[in-house]
Order: structure tokens, then C-alpha cells, then sequence
């Protein structure tokens, strides 16, 4: 049975989290009914999902770049202060700036709070030292 995982590609851990593929597949359902499909869901699913999903997993790339290419550290967890930090910068941006400089895009109070939920997901559930 080892000789079938010789060669094979393996995902690090951060990326086969199962909360991580939940979060991926929902943001592609989301993006693809945004963009294509165009399904006639609740407003609240169409407007606040991706930015609920988006903390999840923007903290989860960040945490696989640390652990691999900075720290060199399976154990390492992001702090408590670059989630929150991350939930600040993201807000800030697609809130408040984006909207100030793209007419198009509105700023809606609401996907403040998909963000903090996402990073609560985030620090709750995903953000643990990596099994290997």
C-alpha cells in the first residue's frame, strides 16, 4: 500500500482541511452564480456569502505561506491580532475605500459582519497546528 503514495502529490496540511474545501466549493458556487449561472437564490446568500467565505480563506493561504516559507513551522497559529487586523484591511478596502473610488460597487454595513464571522470560522476551527 506505501508504494502507491510514492510519487504522489500531497496537499499540505492547511489545505486539506475540510472546513477549507466547504469554504472553496461554496465561494466557487457563489461566483458562479454571480457571474453565469444567475440562480434565483435569497438575497442574503447572494450578497453576503463570498464575504463570509472571503476571511476563511484568504487566512488560510496566509497561514500556509507562514508555516512553509517563513517560520518553517507546522506548529505555528496566526495570532489572534492578524486575524483581526485581516477583518480591519478587508472591511476598510471593499467597505469603505472601494466603494469611495468604484460607483459601482456599494458599501454595505452587513459585510462588515460576513467578515467577522468568517474570521470567527477562521480562528475557531481552522486555525490549529497542522497534523502531518
Amino acid at each position: 500500500m506505501a508504494d502507491n503514495l510514492v510519487g504522489r502529490l500531497r496537499l499540505p496540511a492547511e489545505l486539506r482541511h475540510p472546513l477549507f474545501w466547504i469554504c472553496a466549493l461554496l465561494y466557487l458556487f457563489s461566483c458562479v452564480n454571480r457571474y453565469w449561472a444567475n440562480w434565483h437564490l435569497p438575497a442574503s446568500i447572494n450578497s453576503h456569502l463570498g464575504d463570509l467565505l472571503n476571511l476563511p480563506l484568504e487566512l488560510t493561504l496566509v497561514l500556509w505561506v507562514m508555516r512553509r516559507f517563513y517560520f518553517r513551522q507546522p506548529s505555528f497559529v496566526l495570532p489572534v491580532s492578524w486575524i483581526v487586523a485581516t477583518w480591519l484591511v478587508d472591511a476598510l478596502w471593499f467597505e469603505l475605500l472601494m466603494p469611495y473610488f468604484k460607483p459601482s460597487m456599494t458599501a454595505d454595513w452587513l459585510d462588515v459582519v460576513a467578515y467577522a464571522l468568517g474570521g470567527l470560522v477562521f480562528w475557531r476551527w481552522m486555525n490549529r497546528p497542522a497534523r502531518t
